[in-house]
C-alpha cells in the first residue's frame, strides 16, 4: 500500500477526488504552506487564478507564461464567493515567468497577489 504523502521532486497533486489512493507529492523540506495548498487541491479546489470569472479580476499575459496549463481556465462553480488575490491557491504575479516579466496581472490596483503564509477565511469555508 503506497503512503498519501509521498517524497519528491516538487509540490504536486490531483485536484478532487480521483479514485484509488490518491498521494500527494512533496520535496522532503516540505513547509507546512505549501502542503496546506497541495491538500486544497486534494479537496477539489484549483487556482484562484483559473476560475470561470477569473478574467474581471486578471489577466494572463500568455507571451510571459513557461507553464501556461497552469494560468487555463478550469471548470467549477465558485459558488458566489468573491475573488481572492490573496488566496494560498492565487500563484504570485511571476510564478512561471518565462522572461522576469508578470505572468498574472491584477486588474484591481494597488493588490498584494498569492502567498503561502496562511489560510484565508475564503479557503477556510470551503
Amino acid at each position: 500500500m503506497s503512503s498519501f504523502f509521498t517524497d519528491a521532486s516538487s509540490y504536486v497533486s490531483y485536484v478532487g477526488f480521483q479514485g484509488g489512493a490518491q498521494p500527494v507529492y512533496f520535496v522532503g523540506t516540505c513547509m507546512a504552506r505549501n502542503l496546506c495548498h497541495e491538500l486544497l487541491h486534494t479537496l477539489g479546489l484549483h487556482h484562484e487564478h483559473t476560475r470561470l470569472d477569473r478574467d474581471h479580476y486578471v489577466t494572463i499575459q500568455w507571451g510571459s507564461q513557461e507553464k501556461r496549463r497552469t494560468s487555463k481556465v478550469k471548470k467549477g462553480d465558485p459558488q458566489n464567493l468573491p475573488y481572492d488575490y490573496n488566496s494560498i491557491m492565487q500563484y504570485g504575479p511571476y510564478f512561471f515567468s518565462a522572461d522576469w516579466n508578470p505572468t498574472i496581472v491584477p486588474k484591481k490596483s494597488g493588490v498584494h497577489m498569492g502567498q503561502r503564509t496562511d489560510l484565508r477565511s475564503l479557503n477556510i469555508t470551503c
